[in-house]
Protein backbone atom coordinates (compact mmCIF):
# COMPACT_ATOMS: atom_id res chain seq x y z
CA UNK A 1 0.00 0.00 0.00
CA UNK A 2 1.53 3.78 -1.11
CA UNK A 3 0.47 6.23 1.68
CA UNK A 4 1.05 9.57 1.12
CA UNK A 5 2.03 11.93 3.82
CA UNK A 6 0.26 15.20 4.10
CA UNK A 7 2.18 18.45 4.13
CA UNK A 8 1.63 21.51 5.67
CA UNK A 9 1.53 24.79 3.01
CA UNK A 10 3.04 27.92 4.88
CA UNK A 11 1.55 30.93 3.27
CA UNK A 12 3.86 33.62 2.63
CA UNK A 13 2.77 36.52 5.39
CA UNK A 14 4.08 33.45 7.83
CA UNK A 15 6.86 32.76 6.03
CA UNK A 16 8.13 36.42 6.28
CA UNK A 17 7.54 36.58 9.91
CA UNK A 18 8.79 33.15 11.06
CA UNK A 19 12.44 34.16 9.19
CA UNK A 20 11.88 38.00 10.03
CA UNK A 21 12.93 38.80 6.37
CA UNK A 22 11.73 41.06 4.08
CA UNK A 23 9.85 40.07 0.68
CA UNK A 24 12.49 41.32 -1.65
CA UNK A 25 14.93 39.97 0.52
CA UNK A 26 13.42 35.65 0.60
CA UNK A 27 12.77 36.64 -3.36
CA UNK A 28 16.51 36.96 -3.39
CA UNK A 29 17.22 34.12 -1.09
CA UNK A 30 15.30 31.78 -3.18
CA UNK A 31 16.82 33.02 -7.01
CA UNK A 32 20.19 32.14 -5.16
CA UNK A 33 19.13 28.69 -4.21
CA UNK A 34 20.16 29.64 -0.25
CA UNK A 35 15.79 29.37 0.50
CA UNK A 36 13.35 26.88 -0.21
CA UNK A 37 11.07 27.28 -3.28
CA UNK A 38 7.57 28.06 -3.56
CA UNK A 39 4.52 26.76 -4.51
CA UNK A 40 2.29 28.47 -6.69
CA UNK A 41 -1.20 27.97 -5.12
CA UNK A 42 -3.18 30.11 -7.85
CA UNK A 43 -3.10 33.17 -9.81
CA UNK A 44 -1.67 35.45 -6.29
CA UNK A 45 -1.21 32.94 -3.99
CA UNK A 46 1.98 31.28 -3.19
CA UNK A 47 3.26 28.92 -0.21
CA UNK A 48 6.11 26.82 0.65
CA UNK A 49 6.11 23.84 2.77
CA UNK A 50 6.99 23.74 6.10
CA UNK A 51 9.10 21.10 6.50
CA UNK A 52 11.14 22.69 4.14
CA UNK A 53 11.20 25.78 5.93
CA UNK A 54 11.65 24.40 9.57
CA UNK A 55 14.80 22.50 8.06
CA UNK A 56 16.26 25.17 6.34
CA UNK A 57 15.95 27.14 9.82
CA UNK A 58 17.48 23.96 11.55
CA UNK A 59 20.49 24.33 9.34
CA UNK A 60 20.76 27.81 9.98
CA UNK A 61 21.22 26.98 13.66
CA UNK A 62 23.27 24.40 13.08
CA UNK A 63 25.88 26.40 11.02
CA UNK A 64 25.63 29.38 13.64
CA UNK A 65 26.61 26.91 16.14
CA UNK A 66 29.99 25.53 14.35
Amino acid sequence: MNRRIRRQIARKPAVLGAVSCSDTTLWRWEKLGKFPKRINLGDRSVGWFQDEIDEWMQQRAEARDE
